[in-house]
């Protein structure tokens, strides 16, 4: 099978798990309307967690935990059978780390993982992703002969799986360092910018305005997709709510 059919399989609809709302993911995604926050389309929550449901990660990150709106997803996906009454089971993750800046979120997501009694193996870090990953990555290359259990770092190691629901000026650059941080044989899962449109012009002496911004964003984007295309391996699902685009770190 080739790299492009098994991205393209990984990322697909799980035709056997129902797309409906988790009844607490439901439950946040009305406190976010009301509090005016802008949602992840359905169609790429679902399939989130459809790509989860196929992976078994070690530890897992992810990288903008807002209320916990697409937490109460993946946590509805890894809550025991005995709570469940589910045949099927969905192995869980050793740990599940959310990084979200904002201190009241933080609480509402701690909140949210006592409510799912997964304080044993999920954490909530309230600081900036940028911090997160920039204090992870030294331990990383210093310990790398190490156990991992010797690790020292914000972050469990190897870090295996890598979601990234953050706002389209931050998800290029958080892709980039992500890629620095997942293990070989790891995933990042990122919604595709979306493409620049009309001519934003020279960036004057001032510095770029928020059109110019994008613009060279999203060139960034291509080229880190180019680099995995060339080293690694990477997937795109067209759904109605975007591009969900998967990029696999070779071993």
């Amino acid at each position: 099978m080739s790299d492009a059919e098994v991205m393209r399989l990984l990322l697909s609809q799980d035709e056997e798990r129902s797309q409906n709302e988790p009844e607490v993911a439901a439950s946040i995604g009305e406190q976010m309307l009301h509090m005016d926050i802008t949602l992840l389309p359905k169609s790429v929550r679902s399939r989130i967690r459809d790509v989860c449901s196929r992976l078994s990660p070690t530890n897992v990150v992810l990288l903008g935990g807002g209320i916990g709106h697409l937490s109460a997803w993946l946590f509805d996906l890894w809550r025991a059978e005995g709570e469940k009454g589910e045949t099927e089971i969905v192995a869980r993750p050793d740990t599940f780390t959310i990084i979200e800046p904002g201190g009241r979120f933080g609480v509402i997501i701690d909140r949210l993982i006592r409510r799912y009694q997964a304080e044993s193996w999920s954490k909530v870090i309230s600081r900036n992703w940028q911090e997160v990953i920039a204090e992870s990555l030294p331990s990383l290359a210093s310990n790398i002969a190490l156990p991992e259990t010797a690790l020292d770092s914000l972050l469990p190691m190897p870090v295996d799986l890598i979601i990234i629901d953050l706002q389209e000026e931050e998800r290029v650059a958080a892709a980039k360092n992500a890629f620095q941080l997942i293990a070989p044989g790891g995933l990042i899962i990122v919604l595709e910018p979306t493409v620049p449109t009309g001519d934003v012009g020279v960036i004057g002496d001032e510095g770029p305005t928020p059109a110019q911004s994008k613009v060279r964003s999203f060139n960034e984007w291509i080229e880190l997709v180019k680099m995995a295309n060339e080293s690694h391996s990477v997937g795109f699902a067209e759904l109605s709510g975007g591009t969900l685009v998967g990029l696999l770190k070779r071993k």
